[in-house]
């Protein structure tokens, strides 16, 4: 999450804070009771870079303190590498939340209540278990980054196409076999990540998104790329390694920002490794990426 470390919040006072709600089901007047566990989580929260902070992360917990959604006032919360299966609509009334961070989760579903987190920029939900995401998602349209990486999503709501903020989207390894049709509706975007699904094509809409810089299809089966992908002028690096590609479209060569071919998985270029090229694109990539930019480029 960021910013200097929170003081730790101990598994002695979660289960305090547990034992407060079952204690609080038997008396008459609970209130008292869940203000003062309340008070108690509110304590371990921190002010970082002037929003207000609260980590529960790496706490074994399999269900949140019905107290925490008292917490109106939270902006960033960190609940990754817990062992929850479920959020609660309660969720919904941390309406001031800018992060939140679900990563390594058990979480089979997101709760339409997400919807109500309009100041929402960045939400973390990968590596869980989700096979859709909510519609009301789509409601969070301050998004600027979502990663739903390693899950089991075959698809997205048309919903998210209202997400014109959006820059960075991470949909790796998943089970998606086409791209969501509302992800080209998302002209901000300068980060798509795709690796390791179950992608054959890329839709020539591909051409709306004016302003990626980084396209990561690599561990599918893509037989061809379309030539209206050749537009994306912003286009730094485009890794298409380990998939079922035998050519290139003859327009790449006014990709003239991919620069070189590249080799590490960080570098910027083209990454084209392990597809079964045929001749003579083969050869000529031994030449380096201008050798086949001169070859493509009509005379």
């Amino acid at each position: 999450m960021g910013g200097k470390q929170s003081r730790s919040f101990s598994n002695k006072e979660l289960n305090e804070v547990s034992m407060s709600q079952r204690k609080r089901s038997a008396l008459r007047d609970d209130q008292p009771s869940l203000s003062s566990a309340a008070e108690r989580i509110r304590r371990h929260t921190t002010v970082h870079f002037g929003y207000s902070t609260l980590s529960l992360a790496m706490r074994g917990l399999d269900e949140i303190p019905a107290e925490l959604w008292e917490l109106r006032e939270l902006q960033k919360l960190n609940l990754s590498m817990n062992c929850l299966c479920s959020l609660p609509p309660a969720l919904g009334a941390l309406d001031n939340l800018v992060i939140l961070n679900l990563w390594g989760n058990n979480l089979s579903s997101l709760p339409p209540e997400i919807g109500v987190l309009k100041k929402l920029r960045v939400l973390f939900a990968c590596r869980n278990r989700l096979s859709e995401v909510p519609e009301e998602l789509g409601s969070c349209t301050c998004l600027e980054v979502l990663s739903l990486a390693n899950n089991q999503i075959t698809g997205l709501p048309g919903s998210l196409a209202a997400m014109h903020s959006l820059t960075k989207l991470n949909l790796s390894h998943n089970r998606i076999a086409h791209i969501p049709t509302c992800v080209y509706s998302m002209k901000g975007l300068v980060f798509l990540h795709l690796a390791c699904n179950r992608l054959e094509t890329i839709a020539d809409q591909i051409q709306d998104l004016v302003n990626l810089k980084i396209l990561i299809v690599e561990g599918n089966s893509i037989h061809t790329l379309p030539k209206t992908l050749c537009f994306l002028e912003s286009l730094e690096l485009l890794n298409v390694d380990f998939n079922d590609l035998q050519s290139v479209p003859v327009e790449m060569y006014l990709l003239s920002r991919l620069g070189r071919l590249a080799r590490h998985p960080l570098d910027k270029g083209l990454h084209i490794i392990h597809n079964p090229l045929l001749k003579p694109i083969q050869e000529v990539l031994q030449g380096g990426l201008s050798a086949l930019y001169n070859y493509l480029r009509p005379t």
